[in-house]
């Protein structure tokens, strides 16, 4: 049963959001700006009107937002989870692995874990900034391809691209978040071992998206800060935006058309959403407004199926209303697979380090083949019989905190799809989505040719002072060259079923998961759910394939090119108006 705060409360939280609304003091020290305009959703009225309605503060809600607000239109972003800075683990790289480890015992951590129906842990964002705010930090642009055409097989429409407005937006982002990284021990010895298996050519540092090896930028400064989407906000104009955390949306409020062009046409008229203590508030459009679904690649769908959006049979079953017969919603999901191998050095210990290095393989044909990349971590291993000696000289429960060194492979596209359903008719509960790895065989064999790649760069001379001594092992063992951390390389590397083995053993996440709302599908080329006026899905959701080595260049880069879009739309519909009032206006008198 949900709580409910004492009537004295609710009229002291009014009474703090308008004090808090209406001052002018500048943000407390050491805070982002965005606490001034960032309260608890108990805070915010139960009914309020707003221009746009923002579901979802996270990679591209946040964009998003700030930029609509620079249109001077009055923005509400409604985000599920709590500020960055309640959490310390996410401002450095070394609470990287904390927090997504330590997701499963926390009910509000900032990353909320998930078990897809193949079997694979995965994690969603919970936080303002979104996944941008628990991620590797790694920055990429999209290849190039992502914005000339969509998946044929999907029967995908291409979206109409302003490319230069495409690079405006990118570079309005990379100014405010993103930094050159410095490399160190690991990161130089797999840029070079990528090289002599030659993924050439080496291009250097650059954010763009290019065959061969380079550096791509991060979105931690020199100082090992992190920078999310959520430092976009400072781009908002905060006297036209409001942020409601912890408010988790139930469903959108529709509104039939009557003599539309569309028989059984509806429109977007709000939200309903819950605060902490389950009550319930209406956030209302105004005239012209919108309500924009940038709830990611399972909220989105989600939201959709439980307003009444989806495929009939499916919603009838819940007992959920149909709104809208659209039985592409929640299909076409995908999750780019990981496979790759973990070792701990023989020497020192390594630095810290987070995806900095890339290669990017191409096919005998030309295509994008697999993407190579690469971290470090300092993590703690327990005294614990099932582990191999070297994990544990010491008996007690005192960790032995070692660096694990990672090579990783992850499959572009991907081609393989499944789908998302849900788990409850409450919003709060993950969906249930299965990703179906690997059903496609172009996939499975992307995954042989980037595992084989892992094996040349592991033979290379740069990866000699992370071999252990001769005869370390032994006990039969010693022609082995690295201590490997969990599954090891097949033995014999040209045996195609021996590879295609390994690669379904050890498929795990890289939480790059989209699709749902596809782009042809369930939205158009403008991103409008198609059947329902006032109302867009904005985020990785209507992707059908993942853009490049990390999306979260493209979706920050979405959010600011989708707000400059429409504030231009809105400013086109301001001026017809206008014009009809000039032209319909009576004579002057004489």
């Amino acid at each position: 049963m949900a709580l409910k705060p004492p009537p004295f409360l609710q009229t002291l939280a009014s009474f703090l959001l308008v004090l808090l609304a209406c001052s002018e003091a500048s943000p407390q020290q050491g805070l982002p700006n965005y606490v001034r305009f960032s309260f608890d959703a108990a805070l915010f009225p139960v009914e309020a009107e707003y221009d746009y309605i923002v579901v979802g503060g996270g990679t591209a809600g946040c964009p998003l937002g700030a930029t609509l607000s620079e249109g001077g239109h009055r923005v509400l972003i409604l985000e599920r989870g709590g500020s960055p800075h309640e959490f310390p683990s996410l401002s450095t790289m070394d609470g990287f692995l904390p927090t997504l480890s330590s997701a499963f015992l926390a009910s509000d951590s900032p990353a909320h874990p998930f078990v897809s129906e193949d079997g694979v842990p995965n994690a969603r964002g919970r936080v303002l900034g979104g996944s941008s705010a628990i991620n590797a930090g790694f920055y990429s642009r999209a290849h190039p391809e992502f914005f000339h055409g969509a998946a044929p097989e999907q029967g995908g429409v291409a979206i109409k691209w302003d490319m230069g407005m495409v690079n405006e937006s990118y570079d309005w982002v990379e100014r405010a978040v993103t930094f050159r990284p410095e490399l160190r021990s690991w990161q130089s010895a797999v840029r070079d071992g990528l090289l002599e298996a030659n993924v050439t050519p080496y291009n250097g540092f650059t954010v763009h998206h290019v065959a061969g090896t380079k550096i791509g930028a991060s979105t931690f400064d020199p100082s090992g800060q992190r920078h999310s989407a959520a430092d976009l906000l400072a781009f908002a104009d905060p006297d036209n935006i409001r942020v409601a955390l912890r408010a988790n949306v139930d469903r959108i409020l529709l509104n039939p058309i009557h003599g539309g062009r569309r028989r059984n046409q509806h429109a977007a008229i709000g939200v309903i959403y819950r605060d902490r203590y389950g009550r319930r508030h209406h956030a209302m459009t105004r005239p012209n407004g919108e309500v924009i679904l940038c709830a990611g690649a399972l909220g989105s769908p989600q939201l959709l199926l439980l307003s009444g959006i989806g495929p009939r049979a499916y919603l009838s079953s819940w007992g959920i209303p149909v709104s809208l017969h659209l039985p592409d919603v929640g299909q076409n999901m995908a999750d780019n697979p990981r496979n790759g191998i973990s070792i701990v050095p023989p020497g020192p210990p390594l630095d810290h380090s987070l995806i900095q290095v890339v290669g990017i393989t191409q096919s005998d044909g030309g295509d994008t083949g697999p993407f190579l990349e690469a971290a470090s971590n300092v993590v703690p291993f327990f005294s614990n019989s099932r582990l191999p000696p070297f994990l544990h000289p010491h008996t007690g429960t005192t960790p032995l905190y070692l660096t694990v060194a990672t090579l990783i492979e992850k499959v572009p596209g991907p081609k393989s799809f499944g789908s998302l359903r849900l788990a409850s008719l409450d919003s709060r509960d993950n969906p249930l989505v299965r990703f179906n790895y690997f059903s496609s065989p172009d996939d499975l064999e992307a995954c042989v040719s980037g595992t084989r790649k892992v094996g040349e760069v592991l033979a290379g001379r740069s990866m000699d002072e992370f071999r252990v001594p001769p005869g370390w092992f032994g006990n039969g063992l010693e022609k082995r060259d690295f201590r490997f951390v969990g599954a090891e390389l097949p033995e014999n590397m040209e045996d195609d079923a021996s590879v295609k083995e390994f690669c379904r053993r050890t498929v795990a996440t890289i939480w790059h998961y989209h699709g749902g709302c596809v782009v042809g599908k369930v939205v158009d080329g403008d991103y409008k759910v198609m059947g329902v006026a006032s109302l867009r899905v904005v985020d990785g959701s209507t992707f059908s394939v993942s853009p490049g080595t990390n999306p979260q260049a493209t979706l920050m880069m979405m959010g600011r090119y989708m707000g400059r879009k429409m504030n231009e739309e809105r400013r086109m519909i301001e001026r017809r108006r206008n014009r009809r009032r000039t032209t319909t206006a009576p004579p002057p008198g004489p």
